[in-house]
């Protein structure tokens, strides 16, 4: 997808650019015309910036499975490998379409796997047959989630005023999926078409599929509106000045589970948080400026959340997928796309 790899220089965001990554983070399929009068700009130049940030890698919009995670199964695997395995388990199951992010680990995992079937029994066949039978797995394992409380959709920039980010609210609430709503019938190269480009509009689709436009406009809107799938505009992190991410696991009791996860949904860093089976019941993602900030922290959770145990934390130090999408060293879109096996409409 992209090329001069060397270039740094041509890869920083500049104000504008953060600008409308932050508008895509809002409203990953607002129109280029309304997109313009929120951001003060106009279509053209709004959609040549974007070619020119996605062509670079820098910046992609996916249709990835979960809407509410109501209707899936979501799991983190954690999998050591046996050694001088790590490469070879990491092609494997970065070209399974269960797992749908790969991370390679700091501490006591190798990998750490975010799985998304649509139900628990083909989650156990995952990790019980097909994960432990892979060639240089030593072993696994598994937390399944049992409520997903926040993910990569509700992490934002911090580049609009609030005037901005409401008028695109606005804009997002619009195709929020409705209550009942089932996806079509024979909706899979639809699916596919978005997973790859998440702003492909019906015209687009239409012509990829060879299908009539009127029938796609039709599909399309109960596509949106199901729960089946969610929109996001996932950025390069080296990029965007959030460059370290971490997992964190902790123990809270019962009864401080719902203020917990209340306070947690106001750190700014934090990119995704589960209820989870074990011990270990929470586990977060962040994503924070530099090394030091994991601190900072873990300062402030000792500070305002004093019952919270913290039994470990691990710095993420290479993504080769992200939601299906292949990335490079630099955590950059290669342009492949492994298209996650839970959007197979049910």
């Amino acid at each position: 997808m992209h090329n001069d790899r060397g270039d740094q220089l041509g890869d920083q965001l500049g104000e504008q650019d953060l600008a409308l990554l932050h508008a895509l983070q809002i409203a990953p399929r607002v129109p280029w015309a309304e997109a313009a009068r929120v951001l003060g700009s106009n279509a053209a130049t709004l959609a040549a910036r974007w070619e020119r940030l996605r062509g670079r890698g820098l910046a992609w919009v996916t249709a990835y499975p979960g809407g509410s995670y109501r209707q899936v199964t979501l799991a983190l695997v954690e999998v050591d490998c046996l050694p001088g395995a790590r490469k070879a388990v990491v092609e494997a199951v970065c070209g399974d379409p269960r797992a749908v992010t790969v991370e390679e680990s700091t501490r006591g995992r190798d990998l750490l796997l975010t799985v998304i079937t649509p139900n628990l029994a083909e989650l156990t066949a995952f990790v019980l047959d097909d994960l432990e039978a892979l060639p240089g797995v030593e072993r696994q394992r598994t937390y399944v989630a049992t409520a997903v409380h926040r993910h990569g959709t509700h992490w934002r920039l911090d580049a609009l005023n609030s005037a901005q980010v409401r008028a695109l609210e606005v804009v997002s609430a619009r195709s929020a999926p409705g209550t009942g709503t089932r996806p079509p019938a024979q909706a899979w190269p639809l699916i596919e078409a978005l997973a790859m480009d998440g702003r492909r509009t019906a015209a687009d689709l239409a012509r990829s599929t060879g299908r009539n436009t009127a029938t796609v406009r039709r599909q399309l809107a109960r596509l949106v509106s199901s729960d089946l799938l969610s929109f996001r505009c996932e950025l390069a992190a080296e990029v965007s000045g959030w460059s370290v991410s971490s997992t964190w696991t902790a123990h809270v009791e019962p009864a401080d589970h719902e203020r917990t996860i209340a306070a947690l949904a106001t750190l700014p860093e934090l990119r995704m948080c589960l209820s989870m089976t074990g011990d270990a019941n929470i586990a977060m993602t962040v994503w924070t400026r530099s090394l030091h900030d994991m601190l900072r922290i873990e300062r402030l959770f000792g500070e305002r959340l004093p019952w919270l145990r913290v039994r470990e934390n691990a710095v993420n130090l290479r993504t080769p997928k992200r939601m299906g999408w292949l990335l490079d060293g630099q955590g950059r879109a290669t342009g492949e796309v492994v298209v996650p096996s839970a959007l197979a409409a049910r």
